[in-house]
């Protein structure tokens, strides 16, 4: 989270020491967060350098908002076929907590329930494949979310598209998740790039 929310910067080197100490963690526990971050694709770990920050180029983000429309699109579509009621009342208290936290602009409330919103999606879709091919690109979609929705008429336009998404949902029309999901992930990748443009994400 700490690099998500822009505490240490792309390309920054991660000194183990400096790590520990304002951490407030033991070594074990750093290295192995470390492996974790590395498979995530935050981080890279170089022989004889250590660990740093990745870059995360605007070539790979939009890799990654086209992943993202295709996989999200489908868990859409099939969510809005099987989502069970217990997965849409989740969904539903998921997009309360979010519209919240965009009164409150506070940006982690942002984050925690955008993804919470995703994973009852991703759930309800009963396709498992797609929800751990989206689970293993989870950090790097929540790092690309806090640049993008650093903009507070961004963080509103995203609460009126996910709130589309969720209303098909409920309807039961997969066309139209599909259709507003695609839309969504659409105006969030021009979000970002205008936000890699002015160096928001480097």
């Amino acid at each position: 989270m700490a690099i998500a929310e822009g505490m240490f910067k792309p390309g920054e080197r991660l000194v183990e020491t400096d790590l520990c100490a304002r951490l407030a963690i033991s070594r074990p526990s750093l290295r192995e967060a470390l492996r974790t971050l590395e498979a995530e694709r935050l981080i890279v770990i170089a022989p004889n350098r250590g660990p740093s920050v990745a870059v995360l180029t605007w070539e790979t983000a939009q890799q990654i908002y086209m992943v993202r429309a295709l996989l999200e699109g489908e868990a859409a579509a099939l969510c809005a076929e099987r989502a069970s009621p217990e997965q849409l009342e989740r969904m539903a208290a998921a997009l309360k907590a979010f519209a919240a936290a965009v009164r409150a602009k506070d940006a982690s409330g942002r984050i925690k329930s955008t993804a919470d919103f995703y994973q009852a999606l991703q759930v309800g879709s009963g396709n498992q494949i797609i929800e751990e091919a989206l689970q293993g690109l989870l950090s790097r979609i929540n790092y690309l979310r806090t640049r993008s929705m650093a903009n507070g008429e961004r963080a509103k336009e995203s609460l009126r598209e996910m709130t589309a998404i969720y209303e098909a949902i409920v309807a039961r029309d997969p066309v139209a998740a599909r259709d507003a999901s695609r839309l969504h992930i659409t105006n969030a990748s021009g979000a970002a790039e205008a936000a890699f443009a002015q160096g928001k994400l480097v």
